[in-house]
């Protein structure tokens, strides 16, 4: 008897898919996904048989994910071009090197065992839109799908054509001694290889791969991974400490005393340099982001603007991508630089190769070069559980009372709300530079929050207990993952 499908509509997210494998997805369902999705790419490209790249992450059940996926894909008339075990980056990669149509992933990126996703795109460089994924959605879930007859074929060695491809434009004169975290997961098979290649001492922290994460999962956001990357650099007095997440698209830092540092302010770094060499550019920041960019007076020196933009990273990838900047950052640690840097999509490794360069141009340890912009007090992200179903609708109830308290002139310690930004959630500043976020993660049951002051720690704290207490006057906030 052949299974019955199962397709839990809330797996299409904002920008990507994601299940719980088997319970909220079963093959039949994932097959009928790569239907979905092959007649999407066939009506977008007008293509009878568009080429599509397709790669997994390294989770036990990501092959047999990718199997039925292909199964799918190829009843509908798509050619596969199958590379294999892959990081994020390196299919988008081959998007270019190979000029194909589309591109598949199979992976979870971070999230725990038992999660499975796809991350896909049509247009080189991007990944799904909103309004792509509600039409790959809405295809799949009425079943509105095209016939026709694919083909597969397995693209041999490409993990080394990606390798060399970074390498070879990126060779660094000094030694750095770098720590490389991989958390067990899929980047254990490049960063260290592609790290050393460009002439850095590797130190490995967990590259071995093990698809049961027996430490913790990989995600350069958890303070668990930062902790023990931390501890390995100062053990081997080390010049930098990277940390990979699952599939490759993000990075963590950690300085050489051992400090963390969060991703947005290593943008920052990256953008101070960047634009003295190419003046009058244009970054493009989410609104988890610190609030240093917009006053940031190198990037003022010159002419550089910075635009604060949706937290994810096919919004920050597409907002690059339109706008023409030269670079985009977002606080979870995806990096994207577009040309002449990069092709405009995130690949973590590449954003760890640009902290060696920065590192490289300069005699200073970066302790020292973070020194050099102004010191923030800043909340890890932290993410309350809010039921899917319920999320936006809080939010959007707690923009309102936020507009209101701003009218009202309310002071929130000592400090009025001068600014309301609500591009993605509601982003409030303070006379200060201070400022808070609350927004509906969009792929988790859960909301976002982050804080941050130029002024104290006090008022960061103060920030968060005013937005902790908003939260909890609506009944509909669980647990924190992670809280002050």
């Amino acid at each position: 008897m052949s299974q019955k499908i199962k397709i839990d509509p809330y797996g299409f997210r904002e920008y990507d898919a994601r299940w719980l494998y088997e319970k909220d997805i079963n093959q039949e369902g994932i097959k009928n996904l790569g239907k979905g999705l092959g007649t999407q790419i066939k009506n977008r490209t007008k293509k009878n048989n568009p080429r599509i790249i397709v790669g997994h992450d390294y989770r036990s059940y990501s092959e047999e994910i990718k199997t039925a996926l292909k199964k799918g894909l190829i009843s509908t008339g798509c050619n596969i071009e199958d590379i294999g075990l892959s990081l994020s980056p390196m299919v988008y990669f081959a998007q270019f090197k190979l000029d194909t149509d589309a591109v598949a992933m199979i992976t979870a990126s971070h999230n725990e065992n038992g999660w499975t996703g796809v991350k896909m795109g049509i247009k080189k460089g991007l990944t799904h839109s909103g309004e792509e994924m509600k039409e790959l959605k809405n295809i799949t879930l009425n079943e509105k799908f095209t016939e026709g007859k694919g083909t597969e074929k397995k693209i041999e060695n490409f993990q080394q054509i990606y390798k060399e491809d970074l390498i070879n434009k990126n060779k660094i004169k000094k030694k750095i001694k770098a720590v490389v975290a991989c958390g067990n997961g899929t980047a254990g098979v490049f960063a260290p290889d592609i790290l050393r290649g460009i002439g850095c001492d590797v130190i490995e922290l967990d590259c071995n791969l093990d698809w049961t994460f027996p430490k913790y999962n990989p995600n350069p956001e958890d303070m668990e991974m930062l902790h023990a990357i931390a501890k390995t650099v100062k053990e081997n007095n080390a010049d930098v400490g990277f940390g990979f997440d699952g599939d490759g698209d993000r990075v963590g830092v950690i300085d050489d005393v051992g400090n963390e540092i969060f991703s947005d302010k290593i943008g920052l770094l990256i953008a101070r340099e960047l634009s003295t060499k190419h003046k009058n550019s244009k970054f493009v920041v989410d609104v988890k982001s610190t609030g240093l960019f917009s006053k940031d007076k190198i990037l003022l020196e010159n002419n550089c603007e910075t635009i604060y933009w949706k937290t994810g990273h096919s919004h920050i990838k597409r907002k690059v991508n339109t706008e023409k900047a030269l670079a985009g950052f977002e606080k979870s640690g995806h990096f994207f630089f577009n040309q002449p840097l990069g092709l405009g999509y995130d690949d973590g490794i590449n954003s760890a190769i640009h902290i060696c360069h920065l590192l490289d141009n300069h005699n200073k340890k970066i302790s020292e070069i973070i020194k050099e912009i102004p010191t923030t007090y800043q909340t890890p992200t932290m993410a309350p559980f809010c039921k899917d179903e319920e999320k936006y609708q809080v939010v959007e109830q707690l923009v309102k009372q936020i507009e209101e308290i701003k009218n009202n002139k309310t002071k929130i310690d000592e400090q009025e709300i001068v600014n309301v930004l609500t591009v993605n959630g509601v982003r409030f500043s303070f006379e200060d530079g201070s400022w808070g976020l609350i927004r509906a993660s969009s792929n988790k049951p859960s909301l976002v929050i982050v804080t941050e002051s130029p002024t104290s720690n006090e008022r960061k704290i103060k920030i968060f207990n005013f937005i902790d207490d908003l939260l909890q006057k609506t009944g509909k906030i669980g647990e924190y993952d992670q809280k002050l």
